[in-house]
């Protein structure tokens, strides 16, 4: 479990650095990235985003691995691995996944990329390759899909509205219906 807590901490470090990088070095306000304080519309979003990202994963068991003929065993051990770790880090595994995954892949890339290229398009695309590569560790390729899809929803959420608070609770509703139900 030490190491467990230990790799959750990096993310947090890694987090926490971004975000002192953004407001000290570049000397942007953290707005610059979505937070902000969220509204009901926020909540709304926030919901619709989540269930069509639990429809994305349910879609991904019933049909698409089962036409591709491809293997679930990596999806199931990972999810089986996290289902046997205390309630409590599972708890705190579902809030980093939530808040520290969209600060990295969905507030600061995409603004820092549509930055550096003028394009909203290829910011997303990147934010969207590079979540899903991130989760191919331990999910397997058949989870490519699953995780590029939610990527993509969470991406269009986020541009839609630039409410990173929003993407955050998404995030957390999807993956604490994986985690947190059991």
């Amino acid at each position: 479990m030490a190491d467990k807590l230990v790799r959750e901490a990096i993310w947090w470090s890694l987090a926490l650095a971004i975000l002192l990088w953004l407001t000290f070095t570049e000397r942007l306000p953290l707005s610059s990235i979505g937070v902000r304080r969220p509204t009901w519309k926020s909540v709304a979003f926030a919901v619709l985003a989540a269930i069509a990202v639990t429809a994305v994963m349910v879609i991904e068991f019933a049909v698409i691995i089962p036409l591709l003929h491809l293997s679930r065993e990596a999806i199931i051990a990972k999810q089986q691995e996290i289902l046997r770790t205390p309630y409590w880090y599972r708890v705190l595994l579902v809030l980093r996944a939530a808040v520290v995954e969209e600060i990295i892949y969905r507030g600061y890339m995409i603004e820092k990329i549509r930055q550096l290229t003028g394009s909203a398009a290829l910011a997303v695309l990147v934010s969207i390759t590079v979540f899903a590569f991130a989760h191919l560790r331990g999910w397997g390729p058949a989870h490519l899909l699953a995780t590029g899809a939610s990527g993509a929803i969470l991406s269009l959420l986020y541009i839609s509205r630039r409410d990173l608070p929003s993407n955050i609770l998404a995030h957390f509703l999807t993956d604490a219906a994986a985690f947190l139900t059991r």
